[in-house]
């Protein structure tokens, strides 16, 4: 938490001792103390959700035990100005606040921090000084200026500004989460990167920390919306698109100044995606693909200038051209015959979740990626870093929910104990946290494969691991969910308090499960590539 939540108070200098605020102890003047901190709510009485009289009962005390049992202390954050002093004791010495601030960006909570950034831990054999300060530069961002935005906007069901866009833009986040493939147009750019990381030394680790730090916004819509459908948009222009349209589309996106989605799933064909029914066809002249069809759960579609499109393009009654041998990539930019639907979802509509519609759609013949009936191979191989994004972003949502857990665990009061004195709680705590360091391990070891394969040698090798990595990330993700349920009770049902982390984790967390290939698909494609290199004289 920063530190800036005490400037409010501290800019008035004044101090209050325990018998003076006792006198404030009616509804025409109502103070109480939370954390060392003096508040004036006499004029918040009437605008107090639970109502005046749980104010009375606290009136003119030290709220502070009370008001952690009921209240997350960003809402401290939310009411700052209320504050008016500092709480000291009788010789006027500062009270020690009854739970002190985390003003650190690196946390010091047990397992809050992946391996490599926990205090006294050994150096990571992955990771270096450079990724550290990208993480902290990362934390800091996130914090103090997508936080805020992104908690409004999920509950407004608003999509990110084109502003908030240019801001990560500008401070090197979206070419961040593109990684390697992204850092030549970085150079060129003269894009600059979070804790001073040249492109040059810029690895996959800098790109998994960008996603894990996205995660921990518990504001699931409004994160997507800042870029899911960007970071699996963009790297297939880089990848399979001419040069003319990198020049034209790659600037822009990376600055923040357009923005850009995947659009393949279809309202028949999500998983399958070899029987995608889209098509696109040559128009007279030859100069475009006219394309017809609709595309189905489209991340940022509905604010997308882009549309990174699968369409078929050869006869399905040719067996040289059906199923996969006949799917195409065109990008396609918003305009005449395009048209976009909300999708209520889960989450909130920040994520900009769209039908996408196509009616005698133009598409300059240029904007073919790859080769014409030679599509699938481009879809494959984005899969990978696809799948590989999810996992990274899903972790950082899971580490913060169990480091959310061991806090609540730590603070709540029941059976006149805290609540972790119970074996069960920390039995629970226990499976949580052990399963978020496994998964941890085998990211970081999937990373270190990538880094040292070339993109399509990712696509052979890779294809199966990171299957079966987005498989046990979401399989884990559920039995989080249901353990941290069970650990914060009614709170983890409830849209807003103590508990509003948990209710969004549980009531979203299936999108990891679903996008990018169902877990079903990933657990048996992983078997089944495995089963490619199985040795055939291999026996019992």
């Amino acid at each position: 938490m920063s530190a800036s939540v005490t400037t409010g108070s501290e800019a008035s200098g004044k101090t209050f001792t325990l018998e003076e605020l006792k006198k404030h102890n009616n509804e025409q003047s109502l103070w109480i103390a939370v954390n060392s901190k003096v508040y004036d709510l006499t004029k918040f009485i009437r605008l107090h959700p639970g109502g005046k009289a749980v104010l009375m009962q606290v009136a003119g005390t030290d709220a502070s035990k009370q008001f952690y049992a009921l209240h997350n202390k960003s809402v401290l954050l939310k009411y700052k100005k209320l504050q008016i002093g500092t709480l000291v004791d009788d010789k006027g010495e500062p009270q020690e606040a009854t739970i002190p601030w985390e003003d650190e960006l690196i946390s010091n909570i047990p397992y809050a921090e992946m391996p490599s950034l926990r205090h006294g831990y050994a150096e990571s054999p992955y990771m270096n000084e450079s990724h550290v300060e990208f993480a902290k530069a990362m934390k800091q961002f996130v914090r103090d200026e997508l936080r805020d935005e992104a908690e409004d906007g999920e509950k407004a069901d608003e999509y990110p500004s084109i502003d908030i866009y240019k801001k990560m833009g500008s401070f090197g986040l979206l070419a961040s989460r593109i990684g390697t493939a992204a850092m030549p147009a970085v150079k060129k750019l003269g894009i600059s990167l979070p804790g001073g990381v040249t492109p040059d030394k810029f690895d996959p680790f800098h790109e998994m920390i960008a996603h894990q730090e996205m995660g921990q916004l518990e504001a699931p819509g409004f994160t997507d919306g800042l870029g899911a459908g960007f970071c699996i948009g963009l790297p297939p222009i880089f990848h399979f698109s001419k040069a003319p349209v990198q020049e034209r589309v790659i600037g822009p996106v990376l600055k923040g100044e357009k923005r850009i989605c995947l659009a393949i799933s279809e309202p028949i064909a999500g998983s399958d995606v070899a029987n995608i029914e889209c098509t696109a066809h040559k128009s007279e002249c030859g100069k475009f693909y006219i394309v017809n069809g609709v595309k189905k759960w489209i991340t940022n579609g509905m604010f997308a200038d882009y549309f990174v499109t699968a369409v078929r393009t050869g006869d399905p009654n040719n067996k040289k051209t059906k199923g996969m041998k006949g799917i195409t990539m065109l990008l396609i930019e918003k305009g005449e015959g395009l048209s976009v639907k909300q999708i209520s979802t889960s989450y909130a509509k920040s994520a900009g979740t769209a039908l996408v519609m196509f009616d005698n759609c133009k598409v300059p013949i240029e904007n073919l990626m790859g080769k014409e009936n030679q599509g699938f191979r481009c879809i494959m191989a984005n899969f990978n870093h696809e799948r590989w994004f999810i996992c990274a972003q899903l972790q950082g949502s899971m580490r913060k929910l169990c480091t959310d857990c061991f806090k609540w665990a730590m603070q709540r009061d029941v059976f006149g104990a805290k609540l972790i004195k119970q074996p069960v709680i920390r039995q629970k705590l226990a499976r949580m946290i052990a399963a978020v360091e496994a998964q941890q391990a085998s990211l970081e070891s999937i990373t270190w494969q990538m880094a040292k394969m070339d993109y399509f040698t990712q696509t052979m090798k890779l294809a199966g691991p990171i299957a079966l990595l987005k498989f046990n990330a979401t399989r884990t993700a559920t039995m989080l969910s249901d353990e941290a349920c069970q650990i914060y009770g009614g709170r983890a049902i409830t849209k807003t308090g103590m508990g509003k982390g948990v209710e969004l984790f549980q009531r979203t967390f299936k999108f990891a499960a679903i996008l990018g290939g169902s877990e079903e698909i990933m657990a048996d494609l992983g078997i089944r590539q495995s089963m490619a290199e199985y040795p055939p004289e291999s026996r019992l």
